[in-house]
């Protein structure tokens, strides 16, 4: 996809570098068994977490932001209208049009989250997106929604977190 264009749960080709990423997660991840493999449905997840396991399970809660009409607009362009500047002064509450919130991505996450086996001596993959990830961040790892999303999360980039079996934090 071009840059400054919009996509979120638009299924885009592999980038050029794919392959290249995928040689330097399997770096990263040598010698880590995993019990279990989640993936988004997207290609652009299945592909990568294929690589990993030939039982992936493919879970649509981990699919990346809807943008829902905004998908391939030119993100100037949804600034320039009334409801991008409504979005983007609270994507947190304000859905996209057709789309979804932050808090409503959130709750997939959430509920993805609670379904994770509860032994902490499982390795768990999850191959995702960057929207879902910060998620992540600020479910797991308490970093704040600003926090999440000012980390800068590279294509291929490996994160290892830890769900605790306490409860989680509430929005």
């Amino acid at each position: 996809m071009p840059k400054g264009i919009c996509y979120g749960n638009t299924d885009v080709g592999l980038a050029d570098s794919f392959e290249q990423e995928l040689e330097a997660v399997k770096k990263q991840l040598e010698g880590v068994a995993f019990s279990k493999v989640y993936s988004s449905p997207l290609t652009r997840c299945t592909r990568l977490a294929e690589a990993f396991s030939k039982n992936v399970i493919i879970d649509k809660r981990i699919t990346e932001y809807s943008f829902g009409k905004w998908e391939r607009v030119k993100w100037d362009d949804i600034y320039a209208q009334e409801a991008g500047k409504r979005w983007f002064d609270d994507y947190v509450n304000v859905p996209t049009p057709q789309g979804e919130s932050y808090v409503q991505m959130t709750k997939r996450v959430d509920d993805f989250i609670a379904d994770l086996p509860n032994v902490e001596s499982q390795n768990v993959l999850v191959v995702t997106h960057a929207g879902i990830i910060r998620a992540f961040l600020v479910q797991l790892e308490g970093y704040s929604i600003a926090e999440a999303f000012d980390r800068q999360i590279a294509f291929g980039e490996v994160l290892k977190m830890h769900r605790s079996l306490r409860r989680r934090k509430e929005h």
